[in-house]
């Protein structure tokens, strides 16, 4: 084979073929994975969880008590022109609050106190020189997700709107000749009494990305975990003499040190939780230090961080140990390529078609990404997204470990070795054990 150039090999159709093949599906699923769960987020738009907060006092007319706010939020609540896309959670002023404060919500509607009371007046002819309008609060939480709050305040928005001029028909069937005693501005202000206002319902600080630093910070703790994977089975496998390694022009080789595949995947684990240390401190560094990233309880931060980047990892070289040079693909699809589209940050899981929902109930990234969303914008709340973050990648950890020295053990007993003893250069003989 000597006399063949070494671009002959391009003439060989298995390598055309094999590449292609490996090439092309990584490029189809990548394009179907990420486009597929943005495509159309309205309309997959299913149950997308909003406040709906009647603070109205209510007030007499006529000789009875009338509340208003009530009769919206039911109105609004039992109304299905939006089918089953906006979950409406009634509930009270605190508890919205409360909700808004660990990302359960993505938007409220809030009717105030003084609503009926307000209302009524502009259909009085005292008031119509100076008609004014009650108020409906709409309330974003963009540190739920922006396009999530931005479906929410749009749906807010429209029952605000669709509830005043109800209301105005009401009022307007109530007053009947009075009407013609009003200015033009009141009945107008009659037909349509309430001014809707837009206001952020858990406002963050300046520096954290409109409520995306979490999901920034997160994906950074992921990729780092999946390449350093890379490089230290790689590095671990180059000690081992397993493998040669170039530095540039330079090509280096060691000794062979026999090494089960139990016991390198336990080296490689190893060396990988000890650089989750040094690696999450930098993260945290760069971010917060260099970057200002707005963050809070530091501590639990690099905690978080270094154990996030050290079960990344190990999963990580599981999958390259279990499946070899093809497990570095495999982590492509599971910690990027259907992770990013589910992490619930750029788009809602409320927003996903059926399968990506099912994905995000364990695709690491969003786990991560929910705690980290607790520890920055939410005061470290449990139930904010942080035990689950806790406990789903000790789920991650155990299943890694179980899988892989598993699979690995498994191999070992079977004799599969990673060189055969016959295949031994004569050289490895003298070497000591």
């Amino acid at each position: 084979m000597d006399g063949f150039h070494p671009f002959h090999v391009l003439r060989t159709r298995g390598l055309w073929i094999t590449n292609g093949a490996i090439a092309g599906v990584l490029a189809l699923l990548f394009a179907v994975l990420y486009l597929g769960a943005n495509v159309d987020p309205v309309g997959h738009l299913h149950k997308l969880p909003v406040g709906l907060v009647n603070a109205d006092k209510g007030a007499a007319a006529g000789g009875r008590q009338v509340n208003l706010g009530a009769q919206i939020t039911d109105s609004i609540r039992k109304s299905t022109a939006g089918g089953d896309r906006i979950d409406w959670k009634v509930m009270d002023e605190n508890e919205m609050k409360e909700k808004l404060g660990k990302g359960k919500l993505f938007g409220a509607l809030v009717v105030p106190d003084d609503f009926t009371s307000s209302t009524i007046a502009l259909a009085g002819t005292a008031a119509g020189n100076n008609p004014v309008r009650p108020t409906l609060t709409v309330l974003t939480n963009q540190s739920a997700g922006s396009l999530g709050s931005n479906l929410a305040r749009t749906a807010a928005t429209q029952a605000a709107e669709n509830a005043s001029r109800q209301v105005g028909r009401e009022l307007t069937a109530q007053t009947g000749t009075q009407q013609t005693k009003l200015p033009s501005a009141a009945r107008l202000v009659l037909a349509d009494p309430a001014a809707v206002t837009v206001k952020d319902g858990h406002p963050l600080d300046p520096h954290s990305g409109f409520g995306l630093t979490a999901f920034y910070y997160a994906l950074v703790l992921v990729v780092c975990g999946m390449l350093s994977a890379n490089v230290i089975s790689g590095q671990v496998d180059h000690a081992l003499g397993y493998t040669h390694n170039d530095m540039g022009p330079r090509r280096l080789h060691r000794p062979l040190i026999r090494a089960t595949r139990v016991q390198t995947l336990a080296i490689s684990s190893t060396l990988m939780a000890g650089l989750s240390l040094l690696m999450g401190t930098l993260v945290m560094a760069g971010a917060v230090g260099i970057m200002g990233m707005d963050a809070s309880h530091l501590p639990l931060l690099w905690l978080y961080s270094v154990c996030a980047i050290a079960v990344v990892g190990i999963g990580a070289l599981t999958l390259l140990a279990v499946f070899g040079t093809p497990g570095m693909l495999v982590a492509a699809l599971v910690f990027i390529a259907m992770a990013v589209p589910t992490a619930g940050a750029t788009t809602p899981i409320e927003a996903l078609p059926g399968f990506y929902r099912f994905l995000a109930q364990f695709e690491p990234l969003r786990q991560i990404t929910g705690g980290v969303r607790s520890i920055l914008y939410y005061d470290a709340q449990g139930d904010a997204g942080l035990t689950r973050g806790w406990v789903m990648m000790a789920v991650g950890l155990v299943a890694a470990v179980l899988f892989g020295f598993g699979v690995t053990g498994w191999y070992d007993r079977r004799g599969l070795h990673r060189v055969p003893a016959a295949d031994d250069p004569p050289a490895q003989a003298a070497l000591p054990a």
